[in-house]
C-alpha cells in the first residue's frame, strides 16, 4: 500500500524480504526502503515502523475523526508520522532536497530489529556517517536521547496439589509474590536517579528518569489448585550513561537474596543505551519546528527502540527524532489517537527541513 504512495511523492522504493533467520525466528518480516538519492549531499535516513501493539478491548480497526483527532490502532504512534512525510515528499516532489534522501518502513520497532536492520544495511546504503532522523518521536520537538532496555521473562517452580492440602505443596504464584516484592524494593531506589538530559514538560518530568516495571504475571490452572509455575515479566529502562551489565546485576543480586524459592531467567532482550546525540542537523530540525509551531527543543524521549543502536553502530550515523507522539495520546492503549493539526504541522516541518528553502516547502 505505501509503496505507491511513496513512489508518486518521487521516492523510488525496494521492497524487502527478510528471512527468519536474520528476524529472530520471525516469519513475513520486510522493510520498504525509499530513495531519492542527492549525490554529494549529506545523506540522511528517515526512519519509521508499521508495527503497533494487540488491538484487544476496542474497536481498533475502525478509525475514527472526531474533534479534530483521529483514532485508530497505530495512529499516534506511528502511522501518523508516515502520513506527514509522505505529504511532505509529495509538498516538495519538484523541489531540490537539502539532503541524499532514504526511507525505512520497518516491523519489530522495539527489541526484535537490530538484525532486521543489519540485513537491509546494503540495499539502504547508508554511507559513512548518515543523519538519520527518526519519525518514531515526540510532537513539537527534537528528541536526542532515549532509554536502554532490559527485559527478562522468570519462571518460578512450584508444586501443584490441591488447595486444600496446600501444606504439601509449594505455591509458584505466591513465591513469586515474594520476588517481585524484593524487585519492588529495588524499584524504590531505582527510580530515584535521574539523567542529566532534560526531557520535554509535557511528560509531567524534568529529567530523563529510569525505569524498573513488572508488567506481566501468568500462572495458576484453576482456583482450587496450587500452581506448580508462575512467568513475570521484568521491563527495565536504562538511562543513556547506565549499562545493561550493571542494572542486570542489580536485578539478579535481588533475585537470589530470596531464600527458598525456585526460579530461573527463561528470556532476556537488551536495547543497550546509546549516548545523547550531538548531530548539529538536530538544531537545524529544532528551530524549524520553531519556525512552524513557535516552541521547541532538544530532550530525551522516554520511550526505546532498537534504531539508536543501529544508527550508530552499524551505520556509524547520529540519531535524532521528531514525530507525532504527545503523553495524552493513548500510545499502545484504547482509543489511541492522533491531532490532525499536528499532522499538518510536522508535514510543513518535515518539507522545510527537507528542502531549507521555507518559502517554497510551506
Amino acid at each position: 500500500m505505501l509503496a505507491p504512495l511513496f513512489e508518486s511523492a518521487g521516492v523510488q522504493t525496494v521492497p524487502i524480504d527478510i528471512p527468519a533467520t536474520s528476524a529472530d525466528g520471525r516469519d513475513g518480516r520486510m522493510v520498504l526502503v525509499g530513495h531519492r538519492r542527492r549525490l554529494g549531499r549529506e545523506r540522511l535516513l528517515v526512519y519509521s515502523h508499521i508495527d503497533v501493539v494487540p488491538a484487544q478491548g476496542w474497536r481498533a480497526f475502525e478509525p475514527r475523526r472526531s474533534g479534530g483527532l483521529i483514532f485508530g490502532r497505530g495512529a499516534a504512534d506511528m502511522k501518523g508520522a508516515i502520513a506527514s512525510l509522505l505529504g511532505a515528499l509529495e509538498s516538495v516532489r519538484d523541489v531540490p532536497l537539502e539532503y541524499d534522501l532514504s526511507v525505512l518502513v520497518t516491523m519489530d520497532e522495539e527489541t526484535q530489529q537490530r538484525s532486521q536492520l543489519e540485513y537491509v544495511t546494503s540495499a539502504l546504503d547508508p554511507g559513512t556517517a548518515p543523519h538519520v532522523l527518526s519519525l518514531d518521536a515526540g510532537f513539537g520537538y527534537v528528541s536526542i536521547a532515549n532509554l536502554g532496555v532490559l527485559q527478562m521473562d522468570v519462571m518460578v517452580r512450584g508444586e501443584s496439589v490441591h488447595s486444600g492440602l496446600s501444606h504439601l505443596g509449594k505455591n509458584a504464584v505466591e513465591d513469586a509474590n515474594v520476588l517481585i516484592g524484593a524487585l519492588l524494593s529495588l524499584k524504590e531506589r531505582v527510580v530515584q536517579r535521574r539523567s542529566s538530559i532534560k526531557t520535554h514538560p509535557d511528560t509531567g518530568l524534568s529529567f530523563m528518569e529510569p525505569r524498573l516495571n513488572v508488567n506481566r504475571v501468568e500462572g495458576g490452572l484453576a482456583r482450587n489448585i496450587v500452581p506448580d509455575s508462575c512467568v513475570f515479566s521484568i521491563d527495565r529502562r536504562l538511562l543513556p550513561d547506565e549499562r545493561i551489565e550493571d542494572a542486570r546485576s542489580e536485578i539478579m543480586e535481588t533475585l537470589g537474596g530470596v531464600s527458598a524459592v525456585n526460579w530461573e531467567i527463561l528470556r532476556e532482550s537488551v536495547i543497550e543505551p546509546v549516548p545523547p546525540c550531538n548531530d548539529p542537523e538536530a538544531s537545524v530540525l529544532a528551530d524549524t519546528i520553531c519556525s512552524v509551531t513557535g516552541e521547541s527543543g532538544l530532550y530525551g524521549e522516554m520511550i526505546s527502540g532498537d534504531l539508536p543502536g543501529a544508527a550508530t553502530r552499524l551505520w556509524r550515523g547520529s540519531v535524532f527524532g521528531a514525530g507525532l507522539i504527545r503523553p495524552e495520546s493513548r500510545i499502545h492503549g484504547i482509543d489511541e489517537f492522533v491531532s490532525e493539526r499536528d499532522m499538518n504541522q510536522l508535514t510543513e516541518v518535515l518539507g522545510r527541513f527537507l528542502t531549507r528553502n521555507q518559502k517554497e516547502a510551506a
